[in-house]
């Protein structure tokens, strides 16, 4: 283990030091925190302000009741006139102006009017009409108004709604898709570091004084470590600046939980698939010729991603989801976007966990066969067939 962990130190201080980690970790909390402040921005600007002018002024509050019982963030503002209005909506002071008698109510706009502030508008002028009529048969529209606000029908819910569910698969999806991505980083990495050390002849020196299976294994180890510092960072500084705007409510504890499973699901899934790409970029001597074997491996993170945001936002208890999400290479994708939903048990994070480490025990058992056997080949692509004959 120690020659391991000298082959993984080199790869953790070499990596480190470069130019596109540290930049592409600044870039990468950069572009957050942008979208972070963006989202801010967008959020805090998106009241509509609408003026009222002359006999319009009458519907002010009912105008506001109605926007907020539509859910529609609306600013009801007096202006002086209706030529002030105008003008202030010229200037773009004003998103609309609302004028004319309470029954005969005119909303006028820039260009083109918002429904939500249209339709609002629309059930006040239906509320003044049938009031005029109301009042015309002689009946007290407050009278009438009161026993229609009073028949409802009665809502029984068969489960506890949750108030944060939009919140929960947000971060799933964020997880699954922050996985996914350094999933095929770290993965492409260790496949280009083999290629280029075989190459360039290099791991003809390295295997002259270890052996290939210490070679792969602190390969693999080194550029894992450097990974998972990376994703680290980002996603953490990321959760952590989407808690800070408020864009996030859920309890500190929970988002913790939620960034620590999805670390130990990176360094699982990390491990496995860095297992196979190492193997299968063995077989091959130039960087050219890489891609032949890495995309049919990429396909396996593919799916799993495909799967999870196609079927868990909208179905998060899919028996497809829960069924895949304990299969080995769908685990570390669908298991922790099931989990930041709430809806795995604790069995199946324990039963994806182990199935993970035996599939991964064995392909490192296999990928290093597989390695010891093609690495010292140069020239043509190596047969996967010749690779385990000669290992």
């Amino acid at each position: 283990m120690s020659v391991v962990w000298l082959v993984a130190r080199r790869e953790v201080v070499t990596r480190v030091r470069t130019r596109s980690f540290v930049v592409g970790t600044l870039v990468t909390i950069a572009i957050l925190g942008l979208y972070v402040a963006v989202t801010m921005f967008v959020g805090a600007n998106q009241t509509t302000k609408v003026g009222v002018a002359g006999q319009a002024t009458a519907v002010a509050e009912q105008l506001r009741v109605v926007a907020d019982e539509r859910g529609k963030a609306l600013e009801v503002l007096d202006v002086d006139d209706e030529a002030a209005g105008l003008a202030r909506l010229r200037d773009g002071e004003l998103d609309a102006l609302v004028t004319g008698a309470p029954d005969a109510l005119r909303l006028v706009v820039e260009q083109q009017a918002d429904p939500e502030l249209a339709g609002a508008l629309d059930t006040i002028a239906r509320q003044q009409a049938l009031d005029a009529e109301l009042a015309k048969s002689g009946l007290d529209p407050a009278a009438v108004h009161s026993t229609m606000d009073s028949a409802q029908v009665l809502v029984t819910s068969l489960e506890q709604p949750d108030p944060q569910r939009g919140e929960r698969i947000g971060i799933a999806v964020a997880a699954g898709l922050m996985l996914y991505m350094f999933l095929i980083m770290a993965g492409q990495t260790v496949a280009q570091g083999v290629v280029e050390e075989k190459s360039s002849r290099v791991v003809e020196i390295l295997l002259s004084t270890i052996r290939p299976g210490q070679l792969l294994t602190g390969k693999v180890i080194g550029i894992g470590l450097v990974g998972l510092l990376q994703f680290g960072i980002i996603s953490g500084t990321g959760l952590a600046a989407a808690a800070g705007a408020g864009a996030v409510t859920l309890p500190k504890g929970a988002l913790a939980g939620s960034l620590a499973l999805t670390l130990v699901w990176f360094v699982l899934g990390y491990f496995f698939f860095a297992t196979i790409l190492a193997a299968a970029a063995s077989l091959v001597s130039r960087q050219e010729e890489l891609q032949s074997v890495v995309s049919p491996v990429s396909v396996l993170l593919v799916l799993p991603f495909v799967v999870a945001v196609s079927v868990l936002p909208g179905d998060p208890d899919s028996t497809t989801g829960a069924v895949l999400s304990l299969v080995p290479g769908f685990s570390p994708v669908l298991m922790p976007m099931r989990a930041a939903l709430g809806v795995a048990a604790t069995w199946e994070l324990v039963v994806s966990v182990v199935l993970t480490l035996v599939a991964t025990a064995a392909l490192l058992r296999l990928g290093g066969r597989v390695y010891a056997g093609a690495v010292l080949r140069t020239g043509a692509r190596v047969r996967l067939g010749d690779a385990l004959r000669r290992s």
